[in-house]
């Protein structure tokens, strides 16, 4: 059987421009875009500067090209996580949501079809979060961006729940992204927010997905990716089998044992390892793994792809899931019984 086409579940976009959010809201310290030389961009939060970009980010042409270049036949394009505004109101997010979504539309509108978009929503605040998501979805996002918690709520959260059970309902993908990563005050320095902070939440998003009870409550039709391989949970799951079967208190709300959800959800390749790749596909399984970049951002996979097909280990048919077939499941698409 045909393979499914090369699918970047995982890859992020920037507009080249948006409206002044802090004029537009009274309100200080919104993301904007400050352009520094043709093609290239300082990302900045109020007057801090927060990543530099380039084009990619923005220009439907360059990314198709960057794609011929790796190979890749689609991607998945979905916001920043600095752009979620869930520090800030609800109607502000809300209005921030339609914003991006609407300019992640016209990204993909650009991309000769080889584009599709994962839309955010004002996800602290349920009702506002659902019903943009159902706009989105019916104007052609084909699932969903979340950061893995909002201020002190994680995953398990009734609210929480109560979304992830509307996208179910709506048959969207949801894409669990780390953001607002603990500890800041101890991983300011050499960007270990980003190495040891996300992968933390990201563990800590699935985990209270499987101890709060939330997976037992949710259908399987709900379809789920942690990003960044899970963080450090598959490497981890071992330890938290043996406290569940040793320790009532560590049971929660589960009930089974943590390592019986692995089935509930999808992760992505953005482990840059051949051997922690390999370890990954092993606890989760190769049908559960899905080509994830983080491209265009500096920590993204250099050459998208490159991991999945040139690692030990791995038949061309546990490849060919891993670069597409997955991801067409994941995302529902046509495709998804080809591979």
């Amino acid at each position: 059987m045909s393979s499914s086409p090369v699918t970047d579940i995982h890859s992020h976009f920037l507009p080249k421009e948006w409206p002044d959010l802090a004029e537009r809201f009274g309100t200080p310290d919104w993301p904007w875009m400050r352009h520094t030389e043709a093609g290239k961009a300082m990302l900045m939060v109020g007057e801090k500067e927060f990543r530099p970009v380039y084009d990619a980010c923005w220009d439907a042409g360059r990314r198709i090209e960057e794609m011929d270049r790796d190979g890749i036949d689609r991607q998945v394009i979905s916001a920043t996580p600095i752009l979620f505004a869930y520090q800030r109101s609800a109607a502000h997010a809300a209005d921030c949501a339609r914003l991006f979504n609407d300019l992640a539309l016209g990204i993909c509108g650009k991309g000769q079809g080889r584009l599709l978009s994962l839309c955010q929503v004002p996800l602290q605040d349920t009702d506002a979060a659902c019903e943009e998501l159902s706009r989105a979805m019916r104007a052609g996002h084909v699932g969903v961006q979340i950061g893995n918690h909002v201020g002190d709520r994680n995953l398990d959260d009734e609210g929480l729940i109560t979304f992830l059970q509307h996208c179910a309902d709506e048959g969207a993908a949801v894409l669990v992204h780390p953001w607002d990563m603990l500890a800041r005050e101890r991983t300011t320095r050499y960007m270990m927010a980003w190495t040891v902070g996300m992968p933390a939440e990201t563990q800590l998003g699935v985990v209270s997905m499987i101890l709060g009870g939330a997976f037992d409550r949710l259908p399987e039709s709900l379809r789920l990716c942690f990003a960044h391989g899970g963080g450090s949970f598959a490497f981890l799951l071992g330890r938290l089998d043996n406290a569940w079967r040793r320790r009532d208190i560590v049971r929660g709300k589960s009930r089974n044992l943590p390592s019986s959800y692995l089935r509930r959800f999808y992760v992505d390749s953005a482990v840059f390892d051949p051997t922690a790749l390999r370890f990954l596909a092993d606890v989760m399984g190769e049908d559960r793994v899905m080509l994830g970049s983080d491209y265009p951002f500096p920590l993204g996979e250099e050459i998208v792809g490159e991991l999945i097909r040139t690692a030990a280990g791995f038949s061309d048919a546990a490849r060919a899931r891993m670069l597409g077939g997955n991801a067409a499941e994941f995302l529902n698409l046509a495709d998804s019984q080809v591979n």
